[in-house]
């Protein structure tokens, strides 16, 4: 597998995670998916200048 497969599976996986379904994490607001949206943005723009 290379780098791109394995950063884009944890991605995933990070996107599935921050979903707030369980009542200890309803309070925790929009901090895990905007930690999750900033290394979406990082992941895109490294895969569109080549570095992926």
């Amino acid at each position: 597998m290379s780098i791109g497969t394995i950063l884009l599976i944890l991605l995933v996986l990070a996107l599935v995670g921050v979903i707030p379904v369980w009542p200890h994490a309803r309070s925790w607001g929009y901090g895990p998916s905007g930690i999750v949206g900033v290394l979406l943005v990082i992941v895109l723009v490294l895969f569109l200048l080549g570095r992926l």
